[in-house]
């Protein structure tokens, strides 16, 4: 049930960003502000009816998806409030976007990186300039942080009531940053602080768990006018770098993969790096099988397909940001860039 509630949320949630960004790509046409030649690059109606549907089914019908529903994982519970949060903040409403996103940091934390999209792509709504000099800018950023934060205390409270104790907060947020419990999964923490000495424990461990916050400020700075793309990116970060990550995590950022189809002219290296996450997929459970069950390997084998898997997804997630960032490039400066003496020039990421 939860799987088909984060299928339609999505589905939803997509489909009124699609006519956002048609009316977008309608004004800035009319204000001249695409180069003359980016034709073949404006999207069209026809080509995004079909994506919140696409996005839909890709989340549904994800091997990924259906191993978590299998595996009866709470991670689809996580999901779905994500899920949520992201159609709440499409569609402008500020509080409910809050409230979603209270409950989701309050079930795992890491989702508290997800404030600073949200906050861009309401304060587009809303028609204020990101400026840090404007008044309007920092009110409305007050607003929203008081809503978030007062959810998420009204929630924390509600749990202190009904278990009235606080020995919670230890057993859910200091399990997740403190990571003790080091069972193998498809993480990047479990191996490497299996081996590593007690005394260098809880540096490495602040240097892993700032992981997944460092990206967030840099982000919003470089994707500022495109919170929804930031958003897709933070939450792929959250799915790699987490303490404790499941399948399912993967499944919620690869159904937003058909939004940015309009990119996969500009992907370098889709083809290697979906081959990559295939055959790692199918190699997870055969290695753990020559492991725990025939002896026969060990958990060097095991953790070596884990970190391939996980390159694997970080070098996606940078080639979509390099797609990306190209053709932002191109719509302004032309398809046929040229240098000052006439030759071609190449764009190249720095």
């Amino acid at each position: 049930i939860t799987d088909v509630l984060t299928a339609v949320a999505l589905y939803l949630a997509i489909q009124d960003f699609n006519k956002v960004v048609f009316k977008k790509q309608k004004l800035l046409i009319e204000l001249d502000k695409y180069a003359p030649d980016v034709a073949e690059l404006i999207r069209t109606p026809m080509e995004m009816h079909y994506i919140p549907l696409k996005v839909a089914v890709f989340y549904l019908l994800n091997p990924y998806t259906v191993m978590s529903c299998v595996a009866k994982s709470t991670c689809a519970i996580n999901n779905t409030v994500i899920a949520f949060f992201i159609l709440a903040t499409i569609k402008g409403s500020a509080f409910l976007s809050a409230v979603f996103l209270a409950l989701a940091t309050y079930q795992s934390l890491y989702p508290l990186t997800l404030f600073a999209p949200a906050l861009l792509y309401l304060l587009q709504r809303q028609f204020i300039p990101i400026k840090l000099k404007s008044k309007s800018f920092w009110l409305y950023t007050m607003q929203y942080a008081a809503l978030y934060l007062c959810s998420l205390v009204v929630i924390i409270c509600l749990s202190f009531f009904l278990l009235n104790s606080w020995d919670f907060i230890p057993s859910v947020y200091g399990f997740i940053l403190s990571v003790p419990d080091l069972t193998p999964n498809i993480g990047l923490f479990w191996y490497f602080f299996a081996e590593m000495f007690e005394h260098f424990s809880l540096f490495f461990v602040c240097v892993f768990q700032i992981n997944v916050f460092f990206y967030t400020i840099p982000l919003a700075i470089k994707l500022k006018e495109h919170p929804v793309f930031f958003m897709f990116i933070q939450i792929a970060i959250i799915s790699i770098f987490k303490s404790y990550p499941t399948v399912g995590d993967i499944a919620l950022y690869m159904a937003f993969l058909p939004v940015w189809s309009h990119l996969y002219r500009f992907l370098r290296n889709i083809f290697i790096l979906s081959c990559v996450l295939i055959v790692c997929s199918l190699l997870f459970p055969v290695l753990w099988h020559l492991w725990i069950y025939a002896g026969s390997a060990n958990s060097n084998f095991y953790y070596a397909i884990t970190l391939t898997f996980n390159i694997g997804q970080i070098l996606l997630v940078s080639d979509y940001f390099y797609a990306f960032l190209r053709r932002e490039y191109y719509l302004t400066h032309g398809l046929h860039l040229t240098r000052q003496d006439g030759t071609e020039a190449m764009l190249v990421l720095k």
